[in-house]
């Protein structure tokens, strides 16, 4: 095999793994992120997979995507419909990121959707990101669906989700990650991220602060723009909370079970996101007010109780540590505060670890062995130019960090895990914590 796109036999195709799949693909392309959309709609077209004949939510922004498709997947499920999904990254299992009706896809159901795309791509040499999107259209092809709700891998104008037109874009949250592919400036990021906008189509975006390019944007590609603050509102009651939009208004409004503040504006867009598609899935306060109380997703501020308590919480950028740390600060004060951080090398460790500072006495400093981790080396370094004070150790692993925090820690403490999905699904792992998203 060779890294310019030439097809696998037959024979080679049947008898992989999907652990083999995954690392096959690896090698076929030199790439981990080629953005650009050429490549992968000419596979797409060959195999039949556009336009798809189910309703479409795509779903972006740079933190609570997860959330947002965890919610609006809960809302439709309770509603009866049959819902898809395509998530990324995945905490433990690959698996998680192509669900049917709240259930992870099977092994044996991937491979069947790798070789399909293998077949149709012939010499088209794919990422794995564009595999696996390819791979959960043709799933997805498969079944008698109503709503697919897909979430961008990063970026979104050339990101392979967007190959299918949203019937609605639902844009989370927007601030600074990625930079080296999608600029440094909210501003810049925006642009791309407007890219999932598609003409007489509308887009929702849940942030407060929307970036003048956001707007712009929509109105050159001619989609209606749904913003939190002008279109729609709410307000936080304390056990409940009231959304309004226009003449609809829904009062006592039970809190989402997602932990966090923020969680409220991801609720607010997905409402609105919800509200604007009845016309074609009509939704009853009732159904709103048990899937709200309902969702639950792995690694989003999840708590695991015992004499030491963990945190896991996948936030690996500055707005979502930010977030992550004024949640904490609600809760009631730990004896000690550990932290377990593990992070990729692209990413601002600077930033995360200034907000980790407020709260955290003990940091563990893990080397993330995935592809672009960074070192505990590397981790402490950063550590010793920001002057922290308190106690910090390295471990050569993430595993190795957990042992080491247990191993300290004492009864009435609390140990944080952050800085990346590897970080949380290693420890997850370790505590004997099922990694799937919890959306039944």
């Amino acid at each position: 095999m060779n890294s310019e796109g030439a097809a696998a036999s037959a024979t080679e195709v049947t008898a992989r793994s999907l652990s083999q799949w995954l690392s096959w693909q690896e090698s076929l392309h030199p790439k981990d992120i080629e953005l650009g959309l050429d490549r992968c709609r000419r596979v797409a077209e060959r195999m039949g997979l556009l336009p798809p004949s189910y309703t479409v939510i795509t779903v972006g922004g740079t933190n609570g995507k997860g959330s947002t498709v965890a919610m609006l997947e809960r809302i439709y499920r309770v509603a009866g419909l049959r819902v898809a999904t395509y998530t990324s990254p995945h905490l433990l299992r690959y698996n998680e990121r192509i669900r049917i009706d709240s259930r992870a896809v099977d092994d044996e159901r991937i491979c069947q959707a790798f070789a399909a795309v293998e077949q149709g791509r012939e010499t088209v040499p794919l990422t794995v990101f564009e595999f696996g999107t390819l791979a959960a259209l043709n799933i997805f092809a498969e079944e008698s669906l109503d709503i697919a709700i897909l979430e961008v891998g990063m970026g979104g104008r050339l990101d392979a989700v967007n190959l299918v037109d949203a019937d609605i874009a639902v844009i989370a949250t927007l601030d600074i990650d990625h930079v080296e592919w999608l600029g440094n400036t909210r501003e810049e990021i925006a642009r791309e991220k407007a890219g999932i906008m598609r003409r007489d189509h509308p887009a929702v975006c849940s942030d407060p602060r929307v970036p003048l390019s956001l707007v712009e944007a929509a109105e050159s590609i001619g989609a209606p723009l749904e913003l939190l603050g002008q279109s729609f509102h709410f307000v936080d009651e304390g056990e409940a909370w009231t959304w309004w939009s226009g003449e609809l208004l829904l009062e006592h409004l039970p809190k989402p079970a997602l932990q966090g503040g923020y969680q409220l504006r991801n609720a607010a867009g997905v409402l609105k996101a919800v509200e604007r598609l009845s016309a074609r899935h009509p939704i009853t306060f009732a159904q709103l007010a048990t899937a709200l109380t309902t969702t639950t997703l792995s690694g989003r501020f999840q708590r695991v109780p015992g004499e030491v308590e963990f945190i896991l919480d996948v936030a690996h950028n500055a707005q979502a540590l930010e977030y992550f740390v004024a949640t904490l600060l609600t809760l009631p004060t730990a004896n000690r505060t550990h932290v377990i951080l593990g992070m990729l090398r692209t990413k601002d460790r600077a930033s995360a670890m200034q907000s980790l500072s407020k709260v955290v006495d003990c940091w563990h400093l893990a080397t993330v062995t995935a592809r672009q981790g960074a070192t505990s080396g590397e981790l402490r370094q950063t550590w010793q130019q920001l002057e922290h004070h308190g106690r910090a150790d390295e471990y050569p692993s993430i595993v190795e960090a957990y042992r080491g925090a247990l191993a300290i820690a004492e009864p009435g403490d609390r140990v944080l895990v952050v800085g990346s999905f590897v970080t949380v699904g290693e420890v997850l792992h370790e505590l004997g914590v099922d990694g799937r998203v919890l959306v039944t």
